[in-house]
C-alpha cells in the first residue's frame, strides 16, 4: 500500500482536477472510472496473463510482441499508461526488473509496487549484485544461467514471463495462475509447485 498523500499534495491534485474539468479535458465519470481501474489492479492480472501464455503458444507470442495489447485483451485499460514490455525467461536467461531512478512499475497489471521495490537499497543492489539480492529472497539462479537486470522507466514498464514449472502438466489456467506471485512477475522469485501438489 502506498503512503498517504500529504495535505498540500491533495490540495494541488484537487486544483489540477478542477482546472481539467473546467477546460472540458476530463469528466467526473472519467476520473471515477480511472480510479476504479486503479483500485482493481493487482498481481492477479499479470498472473492470469502468464498462465494463459503457458497454455496457449499463440497468445504467448502475441503477449511477448505487445504486452499492452495483451493486457487490453484481458480487459485491462492501458489508456495513458506507458508501453508494457514482456521479458521472457528461458532455460539460459532470467530477468530481474528494477527502477533505478524511482519506482516505475506496471501498476495496471501488477497493482501497487511493494515498499522494498521503491527502496534505495533494492534499486542500487539489484544492479550491482543481482545474484546476491536474489539469494536473500531464497532464489538461486544456476551459474550457467545469464541474469539480465532490466531498468523500468517512465517511458517503458516491464513484466517477467517466467518459465513454467515442471510437474504442472494438465493444470488449468486458474491452477497455474496461483503459482505466479507479484515477486515472480518482477523476477525476484520463481514460480514453485507446492509440495502437496508435486506429490500427487
Amino acid at each position: 500500500m502506498s503512503a498517504p498523500a500529504r495535505p498540500e499534495s491533495l490540495a494541488l491534485l484537487e486544483r489540477l482536477v478542477t482546472a481539467l474539468k473546467a477546460k472540458g479535458l476530463v469528466s467526473e465519470e472519467e476520473i471515477a472510472a480511472r480510479q476504479a481501474s486503479t483500485d482493481r489492479a493487482s498481481p492477479e492480472i499479470g498472473a492470469r496473463m502468464v498462465a494463459r501464455a503457458w497454455l496457449d503458444p499463440a497468445w504467448r507470442k502475441s503477449m511477448v510482441a505487445n504486452g499492452a495489447a495483451a493486457a487490453e485483451q484481458m480487459g485491462v485499460s492501458m489508456a495513458g499508461a506507458p508501453p508494457l514490455g514482456i521479458l521472457e525467461d528461458t532455460p539460459t536467461l532470467h530477468h530481474l526488473v528494477v527502477c533505478t531512478l524511482c519506482s516505475c512499475y506496471p501498476r495496471a497489471v501488477l497493482g501497487y509496487p511493494p515498499h522494498w521495490y521503491k527502496s534505495f537499497e533494492y534499486r542500487s543492489r539489484a544492479v550491482r549484485e543481482p545474484r546476491a539480492v536474489l539469494a536473500e529472497w531464497g532464489t538461486t539462479i544456476a551459474p550457467g544461467v545469464q541474469l539480465r537486470v532490466i531498468d523500468s522507466t517512465a517511458d517503458y514498464r516491464w513484466m517477467v514471463l517466467p518459465l513454467r514449472p515442471a510437474g504442472t502438466e494438465g493444470w488449468d489456467e486458474a491452477q497455474l495462475a496461483a503459482l505466479v506471485t507479484r515477486d515472480v512477475l518482477v523476477g525476484v522469485a520463481l514460480p514453485r509447485v507446492p509440495m502437496a501438489a508435486a506429490a500427487e
